[in-house]
């Protein structure tokens, strides 16, 4: 990947946003690239964790696996993001897998270098922090969705995450720009693939999801808000 190439994606980071070219050359220099073909590993949980990544091109699936080898699906990651967001300042391991969804192209930036960076630089790490405040908030949105909401709500709950993260707005609706199975989608909230099979038919009865011709949900998310209270 050329340098520009890693300037552009950098620079379109939330992160890095609203950093000069001076502001973000020294994480340009540090900075290494990566090819990664589909189904391959980008680390195992409980590796050394001791690089962060931001996606050049191509989808990450976070997952992590219990004792008996059961997935939870934390989330799809696409161009722009960074991933982990766990370990900054302190000695850790991978707390999740990262899966090639598909052939993803990554910037690769070794966290002791990232963190000298950072300190070096104040208003990067307010920004920062500001980042990982938002995936505070966000884990705190999916333990309430568990403890307050039934199954189907939780489902509702996890379709109109979905429009946010993994979405793009087409018209009134969202499509969803990931093919996601019943059973990811099971794994992403710890429930049983027939369980989402049949609230997502509900909800395409109802008219609130349906499905492009390439396969991708057509989501009404507004519909679903309302499913909510009624």
């Amino acid at each position: 990947m050329r340098q520009e190439d890693i300037n552009k994606r950098l620079s379109d980071v939330p992160l890095f946003k609203e950093l000069s070219d001076v502001e973000l050359a020294p994480f340009i220099k540090i900075a290494l690239t990566r090819c990664y073909k589909q189904k391959m590993y980008v680390f195992m949980q409980d590796d050394p964790l001791d690089r962060v990544f931001f996606i050049h091109s191509g989808k990450i699936k976070i997952y992590k696996t219990d004792f008996s080898g059961k997935e939870q699906i934390v989330s799809i990651l696409e161009p722009g993001e960074m991933f982990p967001h766990a370990g900054f300042f302190r000695e850790g391991n991978f707390p999740a897998h990262a899966e090639v969804l598909e052939e993803a192209n990554l910037i690769v930036i070794p966290i002791a270098k990232f963190e000298e960076t950072l300190i070096a630089n104040p208003v990067l790490c307010i920004k920062l922090f500001k980042v990982l405040g938002e995936k505070i908030v966000d884990l705190q949105g999916r333990l309430e969705a568990q403890v307050l909401h039934n199954t189907f709500e939780q489902i509702v709950l996890l379709l109109i995450r979905l429009c946010q993260s993994n979405g793009e707005q087409v018209g009134s609706n969202y499509q969803l720009t990931t093919q996601f199975t019943n059973r990811e989608l099971a794994n992403m909230i710890g429930t049983s693939r027939e369980t989402v099979s049949r609230a997502i038919n509900h909800l395409k009865k109802k008219n609130y999801i349906n499905q492009c011709e390439a396969g991708f949900y057509l989501i009404d998310r507004d519909g679903l808000e309302q499913e909510l209270f009624y």
